[in-house]
């Protein structure tokens, strides 16, 4: 038998996708690509495909302390990644257990909508999040309608939506996929006054589980001890890989092909 050296744990509570392009699938693909091990907690049953989300249902609470706790009290797990919460009462829930293990850094993606448009949440999810668990988190990965709808901004900039938001939290990734630009821009801004831009070449085509993907990656990266602006700078880089290889799997949009590094050169 051989023994290796384990892996970083990287503790993922989102939702499940039927189809495979987003939620946990997307979390398990894009972790194992950074050389983590993903525990996947559900945390919501959705009803969805690469058209569009028809419906979805969020686990007891119950439920979903149970599955997280019973990772933590058996890994040493490295950073935990949120994605899709689908109701306040799931936000008061993660609150609740993040509070309990406070030095874990945190990637929140505030998942409020589906690729397709369809709804994964109220608003008022996003601003229970907003409220309740950007301070427990290290940085949040929203898209630029994702930080409109936070930032209660309906037609703002990513600069307006970022000094909205950045009292709650400490480090703020927006990213431009939604944008009308040339060229993607992906901002990133910190609480201390520092921003960043990350530029890439804008693919064709939309694409279903790309924030996840992102944000699970970087949360894998964390967790392997990178800097944040480094860390950042992989995940972007390796998300735009698997979106440039993307498949389509189905009628509607694009998946990402979540390969690992060594075959997303």
């Amino acid at each position: 038998m051989n023994i290796y050296s384990s892996r970083p744990v990287v503790l993922c509570l989102s939702g499940h996708d039927p189809s495979g392009g987003a939620g946990l699938q997307a979390d398990i693909e894009a972790l194992l690509a950074q050389g983590c091990h993903a525990a996947p907690t559900v945390t919501a049953l959705t009803v969805q495909n690469t058209v569009n989300v028809s419906d979805f249902r969020v686990l007891d609470r119950e439920w979903v302390m149970a599955q997280a706790n019973a990772v933590l009290s058996d890994s040493e797990v490295a950073a935990v990644k949120l994605g899709m919460l689908g109701s306040t009462a799931m936000v008061d829930t993660v609150v609740e257990l993040l509070q309990a293990h406070p030095h874990l850094p945190v990637v929140c993606d505030p998942v409020l909508r589906a690729g397709g448009g369809g709804s994964l949440g109220k608003d008022e999810v996003g601003y229970a999040m907003r409220e309740r668990l950007f301070p427990l988190s290290l940085i949040a990965t929203p898209n630029l309608p994702e930080a409109r709808i936070l930032a209660e901004l309906p037609d703002g900039t990513a600069d307006e939506c970022a000094e909205k938001l950045l009292p709650y939290i400490k480090h703020l990734l927006i990213t431009g996929g939604h944008g009308d630009e040339h060229e993607v821009h992906n901002r990133l801004y910190s609480r201390d006054g520092t921003r960043q831009t990350f530029t890439c070449q804008r693919l064709p085509g939309n694409y279903h589980g790309s924030g996840c993907t992102l944000a699970s990656a970087l949360a894998g990266r964390i967790a392997q001890g990178e800097g944040l602006v480094s860390a950042v700078q992989s995940a972007l880089n390796y998300t735009w890989r698997t979106l440039r290889d993307a498949e389509q799997l189905g009628q509607g949009q694009f998946v990402p092909r979540r390969l690992p590094l060594d075959f997303c050169s």
